[in-house]
């Protein structure tokens, strides 16, 4: 097999939709991770199989898709330890891959920096696929779980964390649950979704951008574990919420009447859900404190230097 380029160019997450049979779309999501990009050197290999496949499904996710495959390939720089590595990563794949009862594929290897890359295959009901567009003014914007945790982890503060707190935040960071069921849960109610990857005003203002509109986010209803509120200064708290990426958590949209329905809905599948702000005709996206004083986050999660 030929070698692979020494240098890898990273690529964004892809989502497709194809026509498949006569009730179903299948649902195709690739994404590659790079060392030094998006994950660092010592990340055990295990942690990157099961964060690679995770991240994709998070992508079915925000779609509304069902899971049904994945295949993976790989380039690692020749070395003794190749095929460990490989084996651990196969592991820590197949450790997320079992609960969904996916038909996964042998992984393509090559040689090159190392580098991985995964392709999720799923399904949905013909034309029942959650999209970023569809949000519109007056609709409520909701977000799953917790957020700033993975940020947590990789921020200066973590060391000053207990051996639990820093545990669990790291977990967060090289095992991110995909909110699969929720996403599920959602077909036909909202109005669009996006799973929240960048940091939640980048991944929002995505929503945003493709629907035409704007947003009024409440900073006081940001969800944060405690984790995340008793390690730091709530405006910091607040920053990593906002701006920090690797929380795979969903943020999605629905109109004020299906709300209720939406709330009942997550909490049906074991999923936490808290509704931020509200969808606005005139466009940008506008944070604000309970006194209405605004607040501007940093940029999105850039990954590593």
């Amino acid at each position: 097999m030929p070698s692979a380029p020494d240098t890898l160019t990273p690529t964004i997450p892809v989502t497709e939709v194809h026509a498949f049979g006569a009730d179903e779309d299948v649902v195709v999501a690739i994404d590659t991770l790079v060392e030094g990009v998006h994950f660092a050197i010592e990340t055990a290999p295990a942690d990157v199989g099961f964060k690679a496949l995770a991240v994709n499904l998070s992508d079915l996710a925000a779609m509304g898709a069902t899971p049904r495959a994945v295949r993976s390939s790989l380039t690692h720089p020749d070395g003794d330890d190749a095929r460990c590595w490989q084996r651990a990563f196969e592991q820590g794949l197949l450790a997320l891959a079992e609960r969904y009862r996916l038909d996964v594929a042998p992984p393509v290897t090559a040689r090159g920096r190392l580098s991985v890359t995964v392709e999720a295959l799923g399904s949905v009901p013909r034309g029942a696929a959650l999209r970023r567009a569809g949000a519109a003014a007056g609709d409520r914007i909701l977000v799953t779980g917790t957020l700033g945790d993975a940020g947590l982890a990789l921020a200066d503060e973590g060391a000053a964390l207990s051996t639990a707190a820093r545990a669990w935040v790291r977990a967060r960071l090289h095992r991110p649950e995909p909110r699969v069921q929720a996403g599920i849960a959602l077909r036909g109610l909202a109005s669009a979704a996006i799973d929240v990857s960048d940091g939640l005003a980048a991944d929002l203002g995505h929503v945003l951008a493709a629907s035409a509109c704007g947003a009024r986010i409440e900073l006081e209803r940001l969800p944060l574990s405690s984790v995340l509120a008793e390690a730091l200064p709530r405006e910091r708290a607040w920053t990593l919420a906002l701006a920090s990426g690797d929380d795979y958590e969903l943020c999605f949209t629905v109109s004020p009447g299906d709300l209720d329905e939406a709330e009942h809905r997550l909490q049906a599948v074991g999923c936490p859900v808290s509704a931020i702000g509200t969808v606005t005709a005139a466009p940008g996206l506008h944070i604000q404190r309970a006194d209405g004083t605004p607040f501007t986050p940093a940029p999105g999660y850039r990954h590593f230097p």
